[in-house]
């Protein structure tokens, strides 16, 4: 078995608001072994950044624990910033545009003490050279590079602390498409190179289907399935996630896929529905699905759906909705 990198147990983030509780994100967990990449996907204001951002206790959680090598991250994360760093999405608002491209990576370098006898400079030069930038860009600031270079330079900041894991949150949905495949070959090099694991989140199904090892779909604050990456894009359990799959458009001499629309509005995270919180949009729902809330279970090995209605209870329903 892979040894586990990073566990996030029970996490929950509930802000106030007019006298109701917003629940961001509300009991996630899941585990990424050394050498991984997870892909968290779901659609915008599921709570993607805010688990993200979470992890890293860039905010504050409710409740629940993150653990680094069996290791809990408490209320002071310094001791853990060198191992588990962030790639922001926006490469413009995440860099200090008053800093040297040098100044911005060799920041983490001299703050975390990595810094040796001949100082900041050679670290920032590996980690420009790491990400395709010539070291002649040292003096420049962020607003003389372009998108997708500005992107860089952000992961050589990430880069620059030696870290295990990147916390990658829409590393992609800022840029051109045609950077964005860029970008990509990076983080995957960049992985295999320096042996990462990701949580790589991101709304593109595509980006998280190419870069992922396993993906957990997300849905108004709570996780509903889990699978390898590709067993969940042939075999999807929840509604919620063929009808995200089927959203894929069809090239070349691929199989034509049924297209599955959902009817109905997201509801709203300040008001959820009782129970399964995906009932009030799924065609399978039943009145016990509004009785009880479904825990993420285990359905086909290393397939795990957060569904009363599918398993051994009801097989019949996981094979309607793979149809």
């Amino acid at each position: 078995m892979p040894e586990t990198l990073l566990s996030v147990r029970d996490l929950k983030v509930h802000f106030p608001s007019k006298g109701a509780v917003v629940r961001a994100v509300d009991g996630v967990s899941f585990d990424i072994a050394v050498g991984e990449t997870l892909g968290l996907l779901g659609e915008s204001g599921c709570g993607k950044t805010t688990l993200g951002r979470s992890i890293l206790r860039l905010q504050r959680a409710t409740s629940g624990e993150v653990l680094y090598r069996g290791r809990a991250i408490g209320e002071d994360p310094r001791p853990f910033r060198r191992h588990i760093q962030m790639i922001f999405q926006d490469p413009y608002a995440s860099l200090d545009p008053r800093m040297t491209v040098e100044s911005i990576i060799a920041e983490p370098i001299r703050a975390l003490g990595l810094a040796h006898n001949g100082g900041a400079a050679p670290r920032v030069e590996r980690m420009m050279d790491l990400v395709g930038l010539s070291k002649r860009f040292a003096s420049r600031y962020p607003h003389e590079f372009s998108g997708g270079q500005r992107q860089r330079i952000g992961i050589a900041r990430a880069l620059a602390a030696e870290p295990d894991v990147i916390v990658a949150d829409e590393p992609i949905s800022a840029l051109d498409v045609s950077i964005q495949a860029q970008i990509l070959n990076l983080l995957e090099r960049l992985r295999d190179e320096l042996k990462l694991s990701y949580l790589f989140i991101s709304h593109d199904l595509r980006a998280v289907g190419r870069i992922a090892d396993r993906i957990a779909v997300m849905y108004l604050g709570k996780i509903v399935e889990l699978a390898p990456a590709r067993k969940l894009y042939a075999r999807p359990l929840m509604p919620y996630t063929k009808a995200l799959i089927s959203s894929l458009p069809v090239v070349g001499q691929a199989p034509v896929r049924e297209r599955v629309v959902l009817t109905g509005d997201v509801p709203s995270p300040l008001k959820p529905p009782s129970g399964c919180y995906f009932r009030t949009r799924c065609p399978y729902a039943i009145r016990e699905c509004a009785e009880s809330t479904p825990e993420l279970q285990e359905v086909e090995q290393d397939h795990w759906a957060a569904c009363s209605r599918i398993g051994r209870e009801h097989p019949d329903i996981g094979d309607q909705v793979r149809r």
